[in-house]
């Protein structure tokens, strides 16, 4: 039972180290993007500390087989339950009511030939660089080389003057690379528009090529800036579409090697665009309207929560947030997809195409420090910046064919590649001191079926586009549903997606009847959401519906298990209301890493990386330790909770504490509420029962106080600094049965 294997320590070390960079640890999560996704090592010792009978360090590292458990996802979102638990074998079910997360994870499972798609996928790239491929050289400022591949195009919005009748730059500062992988930091002087090198960041001095200091004055913010021609105040946005200068390149030459701009020591290449530079673009934008295109999308923006930011900057339709090279360039890549006959690996490109478009659009950002482009998913929403990236779309290949800058067909198609040949033969990462090893697990595979066995073997999946609340999937019931729900109010997942859908949807949908409809968004999505008027208590009836047909669904005893974490206690209001309807009873709140504390909408708030997991049952035990009569008792659990956190590398902040006593406050209010709990009443009252026993507890404040030094010496915002230490922890306890 998870309740005795699950292990805080170990899993937490896992987790921190998965979430630094996932994608080595779970190269699946590279088929396509999707957001909040909790670690797959969470997931499996989840699923062995239930199904394996074991402390779960002793069958974490094991190769597993078992095709006699049957698992259910309910919010399957990216599919993190489904890859985890059809690995080992057991028959699974998911369902999810957007349908590029059903797509997503429909691609992570199905059968793929890389070889044939990584061909093909070659073809594809020579077909682009014969077309457009020129639209993307540049001339090398050191060896003079025309042949130099522009890695990023660096554009700065614009906006007209009503006073002088021109056009000034929107430049929030001039600085485009730090001195940390550059030799040197680069300016953009806002005079003359050329670029230099300067070892003070703070004081950069004149200009060395028009001798002017930068004009700090006309930097813009806080939506004003005055003109860089008359002075004149000038305000942005307005209604119309925001128009862009290209004001800088960055670019790799294979001729001469990195160098830096003055052309001393090692470093990036960047330049000012020359008039070929300049040329290439409006011969871009030429062709684009000699075309009559067939797949690049009309569809009108709607309203919501975060395409609001969208609409404030003027942008109406999808295609207005993309240049003319890049429409051209997707446009030109969606026709050859269209083309290829096999269906799997047209599937797998179109595929690569939606999540392509993450890079290819003109909000994604430059990072002066990493050097790199930031897609337009770097923080979950719709960030409009005033200085836009625009990457190579065709990628550029290193000496060794090593991706050189991000955001291109090459890089997607690496990843992509990689991700189907660890679904063949997946691995777990052991770390030894600081050295890793990759532990392979023979036996597991992720998939519907493998082919090269005697006889083929074949695994059980069912993938439903559909509300879990109302889905019909029969058979046998579930040996356990294992889920991670929408977390109310922080992603906008349909909005947000549709972006990326009403791409794929143009060149698939004819083929795919989940994609008859013009949007992802559903109004059953379980999200809160003010445009579309979904409040807490169409959270907490919705989920509750899930969770009670979910319990339904599953063998006596056995665990309905989900993550959740939120910074506000009344967050978990629907939480407790669901556990409650279904007849359940929180058998456990653990806690867990599940986010990464170096992600940008994280690092340096005050936000938790901390999931609480609830292990549901409708009857079993859990160690009496785990009840408290009040507030000193429970800060007793917490502060044990803080400690097998800190042994496991992760020491708690403010925001993590925060939510592991949410958690604890939720599962005794099911607890001590179980016997008189009503269901029939209307939700709101239901709520209302819930806030009242938080409130008679002393709630979120009382705990804090009760865990003293605990709570306020902790850091109030994340620092990401992980340690490797590891204490592995074994209690005797008396048990509570339920």
């Amino acid at each position: 039972m998870i309740e005795r294997h699950f292990e805080v320590p170990f899993v937490s070390r896992l987790a921190l180290r998965e979430k630094q960079i996932q994608q080595n640890y779970r190269p699946v999560i590279a088929v396509h993007k999707w957001f909040a996704r909790r670690p797959g090592t969470l997931f499996r010792s989840l699923i062995l500390s239930e199904f394996a009978e074991q402390p779960v360090h002793q069958t974490f590292y094991q190769s597993q087989k078992m095709p006699e458990m049957r698992v259910f996802d309910p919010f399957m979102g990216g599919g993190t339950t489904m890859m985890e638990a059809n690995r080992i074998g057991c028959a699974v079910a998911g369902t999810d009511v957007n349908p590029m997360a059903w797509w997503i994870v429909r691609q992570e499972l199905l059968e793929l030939d890389v070889a044939a798609y990584q061909k093909t996928a070659q073809q594809l790239r020579g077909h682009l660089e014969k077309e457009i491929g020129h639209l993307y050289r540049t001339r090398c400022l050191r060896c003079g080389s025309d042949e130099a591949r522009a890695k990023y195009f660096l554009w700065v919005k614009t906006a007209h003057c009503g006073h002088c009748d021109k056009d000034t730059d929107l430049f929030p500062n001039f600085l485009i690379s730090e001195d940390v992988r550059h030799p040197a930091n680069v300016f953009v002087c806002g005079c003359c528009g050329e670029l230099f090198e300067t070892a003070d960041r703070k004081n950069p001095g004149p200009c060395p090529h028009c001798g002017n200091e930068l004009p700090l004055k006309h930097t813009a913010k806080r939506n004003k800036t005055s003109c860089q021609h008359c002075d004149h105040p000038v305000r942005y946005p307005d209604d119309s579409v925001p128009a862009h200068r290209l004001f800088a390149l960055e670019y790799h030459c294979e001729s001469c090697g990195s160098q830096s701009v003055a052309g001393s020591g090692k470093g990036r290449l960047f330049k000012k665009p020359d008039a070929v530079d300049l040329a290439r673009f409006e011969e871009a934008d030429q062709k684009l309207q000699a075309l009559c295109p067939k797949f690049i999308p009309e569809d009108d923006i709607p309203d919501g929560d975060e395409t609001a930011r969208l609409h404030r900057w003027g942008y109406k339709r999808y295609r207005e947030l993309f240049n003319s090279r890049q429409l051209l360039g997707l446009e030109l890549s969606c026709r050859w997809i269209s083309s290829v006959n096999n269906e799997r690996i047209r599937e797998a490109l179109a595929t690569n195409l939606s999540d392509l478009t993450r890079y290819q659009n003109m909000l994604c950002r430059y990072d002066s420090m990493a050097l790199k482009s930031l897609d337009i998913f770097s923080v979950h929403g719709f960030p409009v910046g005033l200085i836009q990236c625009e990457s190579n779309l065709l990628g550029i290949a290193g000496r060794k064919g090593a991706p050189v800058g991000s955001g291109g067909w090459l890089n997607i198609v690496e990843k992509f590649a990689k991700a189907k040949r660890y679904c063949g033969a997946p691995f777990e990462i052991r770390h030894d001191g600081l050295r890793k090893v990759e532990v392979p697990m023979p036996g597991e595979w992720i998939g519907t079926w493998r082919n090269g066995t005697h006889p083929p073997e074949q695994r059980e999946v069912l993938l439903l586009c559909a509300d879990s609340a109302s889905a019909k999937i029969g058979g046998e019931k579930f040996d356990a549903v294992f889920t991670d729900p929408p977390y109310f109010g922080n992603v906008q997942y349909a909005e947000l997606m549709d972006f990326c859908y009403v791409w794929l949807r143009k060149l698939l949908g004819d083929s795919v009847p989940e994609f008859a409809k013009a949007s992802t968004r559903h109004h059953n999505e379980l999200t809160g959401n003010a445009n579309m008027g979904r409040g807490l208590d169409h959270f907490a009836e919705g989920i509750s519906d899930t969770i009670k047909r979910s319990a339904k669904r599953l063998k006596p005893g056995r665990p309905l298990a989900f993550t959740y974490h939120h910074n506000q206690l009344e967050a978990y209001l629907p939480l407790a209301v669901a556990i409650l309807d279904a007849e359940l009873v929180c058998s456990a709140s653990l806690p867990c890493p599940a986010e990464m504390g170096a992600s940008i909408h994280i690092n340096g708030t005050g936000s938790s990386v901390i999931d609480t997991v609830f292990v549901c049952r409708t009857t079993g035990r859990f160690p009496k330790r785990w009840l408290a009569d009040d507030a000193t008792g429970l800060a007793a659990v917490v502060r044990r909770d803080i400690e097998m956190l800190g042994d496991g590398g992760l020491k708690a902040t403010q925001g993590d504490i925060r939510c592991i006593c949410c958690g604890h406050l939720t599962r005794l209010a099911i607890w001590n509420l179980r016997a008189s709990w009503d269901s029939k009443k209307p939700v709101l009252e239901r709520m209302e029962v819930i806030r009242r026993w938080y409130a008679a507890f002393g709630g979120l404040g009382a705990v804090l106080t009760a865990l003293e030094k605990d709570f306020a010496n902790a850091e109030r915002s994340q620092h990401w600094a992980p340690t490797c230490t590891l204490q592995e922890t074994y209690e005797s306890d008396d048990e509570v049965s339920f």
